[in-house]
């Protein structure tokens, strides 16, 4: 059997650091508050809104939510956005997307001012991030596998390292941060030849497509480590959730492998929650 790397042992040992980290900043008359901004009410977002909440009271960190209308105007909306990014009282600003199509998002997402975007909605933030400038943050879920990999002692440096996935969300940023570490890094995607046989090829896994339980045992062998980002509905159970990997063909032959549901997506929040204390501190000049 594979050793399960469980999102919840990560995301506690992270969380009791950070409070330590909070409780110093209140010390000196700072407190670190998250911003989000949301339009309309989808299930999805209320519930990582719901997620994020309580994260922060955990650590004892102060947020807002900045709640607009799903009718809301572009202009209305503009002004909206940069009133956030210009409250001085908020060091980090997490914006649910997709926007409703009326929306021009690409024109909002440049308004979110690029130190107070911890979750990588911005171009300039992108382009931190694929520079190897540490000042802009990546997005907060191939931070939370970067965590995960950290947590449980798994070397990445010299290591083969395989992307399943292109995405600007997981894909092109999780292997910026493996290269980052020294990692030899291989992007696949739908249109890569012999998939199954470039997967197998490596010590590191990680299945960020979007495809329920798209990698199956041929896919792996003995030794790996699987970080799987997806979450899906699970075809074979209903109102269930899957991730990318079929965990019942694969635990029983890789190394090291994340569940889903508790693997990866019990760590984003606590990002989130690390990356506006970060920004916090650099914008107070204590970073």
């Amino acid at each position: 059997m594979a050793e399960r790397l469980v999102g919840k042992a990560v995301a506690d040992a992270m969380k009791e650091e950070l409070a330590k980290k909070v409780a110093g900043l209140k010390e000196k008359g700072i407190t670190p508050k998250l911003g989000i901004i949301r339009v309309g009410a989808r299930p999805d977002d209320l519930y990582y809104e719901g997620g994020a909440k309580k994260t922060c009271e955990s650590i004892g960190m102060a947020y807002e939510v900045f709640e607009y209308p799903a009718d809301i105007q572009q202009g209305d909306f503009e002004q909206a956005v940069a009133e956030v990014g210009a409250n001085k009282d908020v060091h980090g600003i997490l914006m649910f997307a997709p926007l409703p199509k009326h929306l021009d998002e690409r024109k909002i997402r440049a308004l979110i001012p690029v130190e107070k975007d911890v979750d990588c909605l911005t171009l300039g933030s992108a382009a931190k991030v694929f520079a190897d400038d540490l000042t802009g943050f990546p997005p907060c879920t191939p931070t939370a596998c970067m965590d995960i990999l950290h947590y449980y002692n798994i070397p990445i440096k010299g290591r083969k390292c395989v992307v399943l996935g292109r995405s600007l969300v997981v894909g092109k940023p999780v292997a910026m941060l493996l290269l980052r570490e020294h990692g030899t890094v291989t992007i696949c995607h739908s249109r890569t030849e012999n998939l199954p046989d470039v997967c197998k090829d490596a010590d590191i896994l990680i299945a960020a497509v979007g495809r329920a339980k798209m990698v199956k045992a041929n896919f792996v062998k003995p030794g790996q480590v699987v970080i799987d980002v997806g979450i899906n509905e699970d075809p074979d159970n209903p109102g269930k959730y899957c991730g990318d990997v079929d965990y019942a063909e694969v635990e029983p032959i890789v190394e090291k492998i994340t569940p889903v549901p508790g693997g990866v997506g019990s760590v984003t929040t606590v990002v989130l929650c690390k990356q506006t204390i970060m920004a916090c501190k650099m914008q107070n000049g204590l970073a």
